[in-house]
């Protein structure tokens, strides 16, 4: 069987002035239009192709490459908005419609959302949700406190960042642990914080564990010094903005950085700023 929206390896049947029919090896076929036909083939050899459906609702192939997938989340732009809704620019020809039922806020031409795609197995048809809540489930977690996690930022409110955890579940990132600009459509790197009784999550952007910290921030935070003649002025009064400039991390993690520094005797905290005073000394050059 042929299938809508998934990529499959079709048989070549016959070369037509419109392109090479494909089939599955059972009784159905379909058409790769000739712009996506390679230049040499074989009836009988084998393609692999992406199928959905064209404006006129016949199942189609091409080999252009999609940019989201059934059950999958991606951030899409909006192409048109017309009486039937909002139709997503997805990387293959006829855009992908997110009918108004669909829409978690009326979308806008132009703007890009973070966009849930998936069949409607009445009408074989693919369609997209901007209702990203409703295709994310807590109930049975596949992540554990300390994973590290693939993030999609989907939505923010006061509370923080709303993030799709590996594709699968919410959680939030709170606003007081953000230390670097992140928008909305952002995929970035988290780990779990917190599981709650509930299984909401806590999402955080820093490693968790002191030897996270020893093994990377402490290196950081050395490197620093050394480009800097082992001296960098900065105390408990800098800032989280200065401190994240400095480094790319948040001011928790440059502390406990420091303090395991301080505790092995590399450093010497005085009130101007961190001073080395480790036997291997940073030179300017940094080596």
């Amino acid at each position: 069987m042929i299938h809508t929206g998934q990529h499959q390896e079709l048989i070549i049947l016959r070369s037509t002035s419109v392109g090479l029919f494909l089939g599955d090896g059972e009784e159905g076929e379909v058409l790769l239009p000739n712009k996506y036909c390679p230049p040499h083939f074989d009836q009988g050899e084998t393609l692999r192709v992406f199928v959905y459906r064209d404006s006129e609702d016949r199942q189609i192939a091409t080999t252009l490459e999609p940019k989201i997938h059934i059950g999958e989340f991606a951030s899409l732009r909006v192409n048109q908005v017309s009486m039937l809704g909002a139709f997503m620019e997805w990387g293959v020809e006829k855009d992908l419609l997110v009918p108004f039922r669909e829409q978690q806020k009326k979308l806008e031409e132009g703007r890009w959302y973070v966009t849930y795609m998936a069949l409607d197995e009445q009408t074989d048809r693919l369609y997209g949700s901007t209702r990203i809540e409703r295709h994310l489930d807590n109930s049975v977690l596949t992540v554990a406190e300390g994973d590290e996690v693939e993030l999609l930022v989907f939505g923010r409110s006061d509370l923080g960042w709303s993030v799709i955890v590996n594709g699968k579940h919410q959680g939030l990132v709170h606003a007081n642990e953000v230390f670097r600009p992140i928008s909305t459509g952002d995929r970035i790197t988290g780990f779990i914080k917190t599981v709650r009784p509930d299984n909401k999550l806590d999402i955080t952007l820093q490693a968790i564990g002191y030897t996270h910290y020893n093994d990377v921030n402490v290196e950081l935070l050395a490197k620093r010094l050394q480009q800097h003649e082992g001296f960098l002025p900065l105390t408990d009064k800098s800032s989280p903005e200065e401190i994240y400039r400095l480094f790319g991390i948040s001011k928790k993690a440059f502390k406990k950085a420091l303090g395991a520094l301080y505790k092995d005797r590399k450093v010497r905290i005085e009130e101007q700023g961190i001073v080395w005073v480790g036997e291997d000394r940073p030179s300017a050059s940094g080596s």
